[in-house]
């Protein structure tokens, strides 16, 4: 949900980068359905950045007839775990023909607006201990809770009973964040929304308009900004892209409001300006995105990091974009692919060297389903 800001003066310094291309099978999917490649900016930036030249190929629809997917795993014996925002539901999905199995249902979760099961992330000690996390919305707050899978159980009955590690995040009808995903220290992390009350991702005594950093057990982790609290960054407006690089630095995508979305890169303790900022302002305290978007060309949701770029998810923009890095700055310029062509593009997913995992998000409300809606796309990258 956007409302409305006035950042015209953020406007004349914007690094603001258009619509890119399209690869892959043609389908022609909701407005603006386009092929052939364009990166340019629609801004001056202060570096004019050189063209990227990747490429994206579409090898397969996985698998299909997903009703509001959110949140997506790979598990390490193979298969994918996808959850459904709306019912709370989990399904395994075979990576080999795309079956799908019932896997269970987290209890609690009350679906309103933007709230519901949300992100998914597995234990950094799953081999042994087999935990799922999942970041959910209860009919009081949103929270984080753990279960035990055991795919030895019947179809249905494979999620143990909820484990909650952090509850007391604030919930609303929009602006939940919702990601979580485990860093290469083996901690915790969790983007949330300011529910659409702008103060909270500045106030330092509430959950909300932060990224939240923890043990596996939901205590504040060793090395935060301050050791009484699970607060690792401020002033985010909502957060639901969480990914590492190479040299495991944290990345994370941002909802704007009606001006600019955002890739930050993420350091403890820095301030990310909402709501006193939106995109990049040059403000003394506060800390600028690397890559800004209008709105309406991204609107990111999941990321990944997949052969030295950042891959953003795009709802609004019915694209995927690619970041390529040097280091902590783009080397060259945002290019997006399969523009229009899939709809809402909720998650990405690294799946190993060159391939990627996509899941759509048509059927969240907001988007335009087509029969097959939603569906987990198989993607060659380089």
């Amino acid at each position: 949900m956007r409302g409305t800001t006035a950042a015209a003066a953020l406007a004349a310094a914007a690094l603001v980068l258009a619509a890119g291309c399209s690869s892959g099978s043609p389908r022609p999917h909701g407005p603006g359905a386009a092929s052939g490649r364009a990166a340019s900016p629609s801004a001056t930036p202060t570096v004019q950045l050189p063209p990227a030249k990747g490429s994206v190929h579409v090898v397969r629809t996985l698998t299909q007839d997903l009703k509001s997917p959110w949140g997506l795993v790979a598990l390490p014996e193979g298969g994918l775990l996808v959850g459904s925002r709306d019912d709370g539901s989990v399904l395994r999905v075979d990576t080999t023909d795309g079956a799908k199995t019932a896997v269970g249902s987290v209890p609690g979760v009350a679906h309103q607006g933007e709230g519901g099961l949300l992100g998914l992330a597995l234990s950094p000690t799953y081999a042994s201990d087999h935990l799922v996390y999942a970041y959910f919305t209860t009919e009081s707050d949103n929270r984080i809770a753990r279960m035990i899978y055991d795919p030895k159980r019947p179809a249905g009955e494979q999620l143990g009973a909820p484990d909650t590690i952090l509850r007391g995040i604030p919930r609303g009808a929009i602006h939940n964040g919702g990601r979580i995903a485990f860093g290469p220290d083996r901690m915790l992390y969790a983007g949330t929304g300011e529910t659409g009350e702008r103060g909270l991702a500045q106030d330092a005594t509430s959950l909300a308009g932060k990224i939240l950093r923890m043990t596996p057990d939901g205590g504040p982790a060793y090395g935060n900004p301050d050791a009484d609290s699970v607060v690792y960054s401020p002033g985010h407006r909502n957060v639901q892209g969480l990914a590492w690089d190479g040299q495991n630095r944290l990345w994370a995508s941002e909802f704007g409001q009606d001006t600019f979305d955002e890739l930050n890169f993420i350091e403890p303790g820095k301030n990310y300006g909402w709501p006193v900022v939106e995109g990049r302002g040059g403000k003394p305290g506060y800390t600028d995105p690397v890559v800004q978007w209008k709105t309406s060309e991204a609107s990111p949701s999941g990321i990944a990091v997949s052969g030295g770029s950042v891959w953003l998810a795009a709802l609004k923009g019915e694209r995927l974009w690619r970041v390529p890095l040097d280091g902590t700055r783009p080397l060259a310029a945002p290019e997006a692919f399969l523009t229009g062509r899939y709809g809402r593009l909720r998650t990405v997913l690294a799946a190993g060297t060159g391939k990627l995992w996509v899941l759509t998000d048509n059927t969240d409300s907001r988007g335009t389903p087509r029969p097959g809606d939603d569906r987990i796309l198989e993607l060659d990258v380089t």
